[in-house]
């Protein structure tokens, strides 16, 4: 990523994030609606001897390790970032929070999974950290764009200044200039398309 500042304005709030587009929200809905399942526990369980869950240990320490390891790249992208810097590091520490209080009461639920307030408190705790998670997304998301949109400005510059050429030498390194402009934002679309 460049060290200087992207000239390109974004006409974003990053304190007012709303998911906006119909595709994250479709994207983000499955999930939703399990952290959702969750809480529909009958009030009054049956009376057989309750047993502690072992896939409930193993699916937190699965959404733990996948917490982790989003927590570790967005610390990377937090290093390299120029715009955003600061909420971006706010985004970081929100999901680590949300994660601790998530994986607190998810401990608390496994001993107890049909008391209702346990299971309430884990289901609160878990789409706290969706949407923690989908904030620090979104924010990634318009550095990313911020970094590509400075790129295509950038791109642009060099397109006009191949237009305006006057000589054959101008036009050789002109184009060259122009071509490799074209590759780096080839691959930066494809990088964020991946």
């Amino acid at each position: 990523m460049s060290t200087k500042m992207p000239s390109v304005k974004l006409k974003i709030d990053p304190q007012d994030l709303h998911i906006q587009t119909f595709t994250v929200e479709k994207l983000l809905e499955p999930l939703i609606i399990q952290v959702t399942t969750l809480v529909n526990c009958p009030q009054n369980p049956s009376s057989k001897k309750k047993g502690r869950s072992k896939r409930a240990r193993v699916l937190l320490a699965s959404v733990e390790e996948a917490t982790w390891n989003l927590l570790d790249k967005g610390e990377k992208i937090a290093k390299e970032a120029i715009v955003f810097k600061e909420e971006l590091h706010a985004a970081l520490a929100d999901v680590q929070k949300e994660s601790q209080a998530l994986k607190v009461s998810a401990e608390a639920f496994t001993s107890d999974p049909c008391y209702l307030p346990k299971r309430q408190a884990v289901v609160q705790a878990a789409r706290s950290l969706l949407t923690a998670v989908t904030r620090l997304l979104i924010l990634a998301d318009m550095v990313d764009v911020a970094y590509l949109l400075e790129h295509l400005t950038v791109f642009q510059r060099t397109f006009e200044m191949l237009r305006n050429v006057s000589s054959k030498s101008d036009l050789q390194k002109t184009y060259q200039k122009f071509r490799k402009d074209l590759e780096n934002l080839d691959y930066l679309a494809f990088k964020r398309q991946q």
